[in-house]
């Protein structure tokens, strides 16, 4: 971010909750709310017009679902993609799991404390992707369970090899793991960590911690169970 405030838009169709999360967002000084949205069609509009560093979007709006909305401006079809920080009540339906298709780049909990959406922000912004602490394992390993065949299929050769220290971090993270419990699992420094999972990311041409959980499920590197 350079120094720069992370510029935020919400998208939530509760008038109420929008404008609490926006005045919450604004306060913070390190954050400048740049725009709200009351439906997924003109979050759409907004955020391609504004290019917000990270988008909070509810689920459930009118017009166009969040997760309609997060395909269209976290997912291929858009050549610049913005993360996306998505609000749900997590019960695990297949809304979540189309939000892990669409790109989104993390997950909170809809009555989660203010300050994890605060901190959920500064995550997502940083390009480290979040999911939220409380459902990450069972979340991961439900959503396994329920890629459809029908899904693109991983490259059958990775774009280039991981090493073995890297697989190893790369199957710590598909299990749910934070930085700081693979550093402590493999007795590590915190930014050797992170110097792995940049690797990753790079080597297998993937945007942010959710897309290379799912990768390493999708392509066989991690069975569930």
């Amino acid at each position: 971010m350079n120094g720069s405030p992370i510029r935020v838009v919400v998208c939530e169709d509760d008038e109420a909750v929008r404008t609490g999360y926006a005045a919450v967002l604004d306060a913070q000084p390190d954050m400048t709310v740049v725009g709200q949205a009351g439906d997924g069609a003109e979050a759409v509009s907004v955020i391609r017009d504004l290019r917000p560093d990270v988008a909070v979007m509810d689920v459930h709006m009118p017009r166009l679902s969040g997760i309609e909305a997060t395909a269209l401006l976290a997912g291929p079809p858009d050549p610049h993609p913005v993360r996306i920080l998505v609000v749900t009540t997590f019960n695990l339906d297949e809304y979540v799991y189309e939000a892990l298709r669409a790109g989104a780049s993390g997950f909170l909990l809809k009555d989660a404390p203010l300050h994890e959406l605060i901190a959920g922000v500064r995550t997502v912004a940083r390009g480290e992707a979040l999911l939220s602490p409380a459902v990450t394992r069972r979340l991961i390993g439900e959503y396994a369970l329920r890629v459809r065949p029908a899904d693109p299929a991983p490259p059958a050769v990775l774009p280039e090899p991981l090493t073995e220290r890297e697989h190893e971090v790369l199957l710590l993270m598909a299990e749910g793991l934070s930085n700081g419990e693979i550093a402590e699992r493999m007795t590590v420094a915190h930014e050797t960590v992170k110097t792995h999972v940049s690797r990753i990311l790079t080597k297998l041409r993937l945007r942010d911690r959710v897309q290379a959980v799912v990768f390493a499920y999708r392509s066989g590197l991690v069975r569930q169970g």
